[in-house]
């Protein structure tokens, strides 16, 4: 068997103390890896990592997957008259095609073997819309699978919205998102205002969309659509009978009866509403359109409101400064991978990916040489460049939180800051500044701190953007059918590690500065990761292929608050994680753990989760353990001889649904853990 071949079910056998751990019984030595191996690993690892830096100082990389991205941006291709090159055309389609599933129909992300009408419905009409002809093979599958499975009407309503604005399906058949709920006071339970912020920034040009009726001539191209996405002649389909049917692959929740009943008081109130408040509704939420705009700079919170807001600026006025200025921002959520050209789900993740490779190189015994110095120089000067400066504009009203000292996922241009990427980009930016010529100043920097302490949560914990603005009943009003846990930004257990982390390097960084503050956080955010860690040691993740990801960060976020590396709960971490070791020395987690919600085995070990094991281990006490051992030999064996490491299964998942890439990750992380063996060996 060769070592990347590996079976499923075979783990570790061990006893609830990892110091009694018996030891596996396998064909691969338990002994530490000679020194020469390690320092070859890492020294090809560096030279490829910072081949591969971009000029500004970040790394950046494939961050697509979701498989209704692309589709919606080839629409507003069609819709708005701006058809890609024949190039772009060509590589959109090779994408498009890569990713469909044996039955012919497409998953909500380009790994999913389950076909959903949602995306398959969407990749067809895209594909369509790129001029593919109907009779190709693969498009009669496509088109077979969607009329096999109730045809465009069972499609998500996030298709449904899509389909509306191309004319391929009718207003009445969806379910109200109403403008005027911005009318209401923004203390009402349920104002927009409260929502997470994709959420909101989703609807929002959804209302403007649905209030105004948007939608293009019915041109001959889309005359015959509508005869291939159907199963019956468009015009005597009665669409309002339709608001709620469901491919059940769509399905991810029952709808409440309170939605229900909702949606029945909305659809009353759109048979009665005034015309003069539903004019006074729509220029408010083109108010907070352009604001987006303008404090995003037009490049919006992601891609999905991206190409919403260029619609409503087209419908308003295809010749306006807005819908211009809209498609000189837009293509730059594309991005040309191996397996095509895909839209990435942010304008880039170079802080997130550039502040983890900063603190992976100087994990390393050779963060000294003159390779990975003059890449820390390049990537202190990214950081920098891209902390937050300010709070956006009149941030109350448009229901914005503090951004000043933060950073983002990307760049400052996009301006939305992060709780985990503000602490990842602060524990960068003060592991670099000594050694900066032009360093950040310490207000700044003290601006961080202040910015995540205002951040966090009644729970203890920290969510994504913003404090959580309400509670969890508000979940039973999702309309989106296809995507669970999207109206509340929640405590993550990724996030309050994250923060946790950059507190206690701000103590180490400012002794005396806000102590009592960042002390009481912290032992809250303690008592928050103590309260979700499960019954086998692990913890969930949200943002990334799961238990294995959220136990990294709930070890590391532990020992932040001072938790020494023998408490039962770290104890009880490396113990979960040593059970599913497999027999080559690796950890595989399979993304159905995200949606089954428990543990789901690899039947291959993958080189990401394999490092993030190994650095849990090594930050926990273990790094002499012979597990420690075979997982580090596993990371130098499966290297490549140019330095990277092999693409595997995407690790990356959006509110542990969607699979998502993180192209960087393998080189960050198997850098970063062999750093960490590396210097506890030394």
């Amino acid at each position: 068997m060769s070592p990347y071949e590996t079976p499923s079910n075979t783990h570790a056998v061990i006893t609830p103390d990892c110091s009694g751990l018996q030891q596996p019984h396998d064909a691969f030595s338990t002994q530490p890896i000679p020194q020469s191996a390690l320092t070859d690993a890492l020294d090809r690892g560096l030279a490829f990592f910072a081949s591969i830096q971009e000029e500004d100082g970040s790394w950046c990389g494939d961050y697509g997957g979701p498989m209704f991205l692309l589709p919606m941006y080839v629409a507003a291709t069609a819709i708005c008259k701006r058809p890609p090159s024949e190039t772009q055309r060509a590589e959109m389609v090779r994408y498009f095609l890569s990713a469909q599933n044996a039955d012919g129909g497409v998953g909500i992300h380009a790994e999913a073997d389950e076909s959903m009408m949602f995306t398959t419905v969407l990749s067809y009409v895209a594909l369509r819309l790129l001029d593919e002809a109907p009779d190709r093979e693969e498009m009669a599958r496509m088109r077979r699978w969607i009329r096999d499975h109730g045809s465009a009407l069972a499609a998500a309503s996030w298709a449904k919205w899509i389909l509306c604005v191309l004319h391929l399906y009718e207003y009445d058949g969806l379910h109200p998102i109403l403008p005027e709920l911005y009318l209401l006071p923004a203390q009402a339970p349920l104002h927009p205002g409260h929502l997470w912020c994709h959420a909101r920034q989703v609807y929002l040009p959804m209302a403007y969309l649905y209030g105004t009726r948007a939608k293009i001539p019915a041109d001959p191209r889309i005359q015959a659509l509508r005869s291939e996405i159907y199963t019956q002649p468009y015009e005597r389909i009665r669409f309002a009978k339709h608001r709620d049917t469901l491919c059940p692959n769509d399905r991810s929740y029952t709808l409440s009866p309170f939605a229900h009943l909702a949606n029945a008081a909305m659809h009353a109130f759109e048979r009665l509403h005034s015309p003069v408040l539903r004019k006074r509704a729509l220029d408010e939420v083109k108010r907070h359109i352009d604001h987006e705009d303008r404090s995003t700079n037009f490049i919006r919170i992601g891609p999905v409101n991206a190409v919403l807001n260029t619609l409503v600026h087209y419908f308003d006025n295809p010749q306006g400064a807005g819908h211009l200025r809209s498609w000189e921002t837009l293509p730059t959520y594309l991005w040309q991978g191996h397996d095509g050209l895909k839209m990435n789900g942010y304008n880039s993740c170079k802080l997130w990916d550039t502040a983890f490779a900063v603190q992976a190189i100087q994990a390393t015994p050779h963060a000294e040489t003159s390779t990975a110095q003059a890449a820390l120089q390049q990537a202190y000067r990214y950081i920098k460049n891209n902390q937050v400066l300010e709070d956006v504009p009149e941030k109350d009203r448009y229901f914005r939180h503090a951004s000043r000292g933060g950073w983002p996922f990307s760049d400052r241009l996009h301006g939305w800051p992060i709780t985990d990427c503000t602490s990842e980009g602060f524990k960068a930016a003060v592991a670099l500044e000594a050694q900066a010529t032009d360093p950040i100043s310490e207000d700044l920097l003290r601006d961080s701190i202040r910015l995540i302490l205002s951040f966090q949560n009644p729970d203890g914990g920290w969510a994504s953007y913003e404090r959580q603005r309400t509670g969890s009943w508000i979940e039973r009003f999702n309309p989106s059918q296809a995507f669970r846990d999207i109206m509340v930004d929640y405590s993550y257990t990724e996030c309050t590690s994250a923060c946790l982390q950059a507190l206690d390097t701000a103590q180490q960084r400012f002794p005396g500065f806000l102590t009592g503050q960042i002390e009481r956080a912290k032992q809250r955010g303690q008592q928050f990761l103590r309260d979700k860690q499960r019954e086998d040691g692990s913890w969930e993740g949200s943002w990334a292929v799961c238990f294995t990801y959220g136990t990294w960060f709930g070890v590391w976020g532990l020992l932040a608050t001072g938790i020494p590396s023998d408490a039962p709960a770290i104890q009880k971490a490396c113990a979960f994680l040593l059970d599913h070791q497999h027999q080559d020395g690796g950890w595989g987690e399979h993304y159905q753990s995200c949606l089954q919600r428990h543990y789901v085995d690899h039947p291959n070990a993958q080189a990401v989760q394999t490092a993030w094991a190994l650095m849990t281990l090594c930050k926990a006490g273990h790094a002499q353990h012979p597990a420690a051992h075979r997982a580090a030999r596993f990371l130098v064996q499966r290297q490549q001889a140019d330095g990277d490491w092999p693409r595997e299964a995407m690790v990356g998942v959006f509110n542990k649904t969607t699979l998502i890439n993180y192209e960087n990750y393998r080189r960050t992380f198997c850098l970063w853990a062999l750093g960490l063996y590396t210097q506890a060996h030394a």
